[in-house]
């Protein structure tokens, strides 16, 4: 079975800003990778559940922190600014795919 098939696939619809970094994440996330994807979609899981999709649970470490933390590893004196368009990214993404789900 398409592992994405089992997501709205409108909300994952490549006209939505960050549906490839939701899309990844999620399979990350359904793999058990930590990936940059994995951990910024576990961030937004409440507002992404409430959307429909079924982000699985990521592990017991808070997910903003896991995130600036692996994204500090590469590289320490990017990490702020690459954090914040991260999650730019994300909250773009869930504020379109609300607007499409009232469309």
């Amino acid at each position: 079975m398409n592992e994405m098939a089992r997501y709205p696939t409108s909300l994952l619809s490549e006209d939505l800003p960050g549906s490839d970094l939701i899309a990844a994440g999620l399979s990350d996330l359904a793999n058990d990778k930590a990936t940059v994807a994995a951990l910024a979609t576990s961030m937004a899981a409440p507002r992404l559940r409430a959307l429909g999709l079924d982000v699985p649970p990521a592990g017991s470490t808070g997910a903003s922190h896991a995130l600036y933390d692996l994204l500090a590893s590469d590289d320490p004196r990017s990490a702020h600014s690459r954090y914040n368009a991260i999650a730019r990214r994300i909250a773009s993404f869930a504020h379109a795919a609300e607007r499409a789900r009232t469309s």
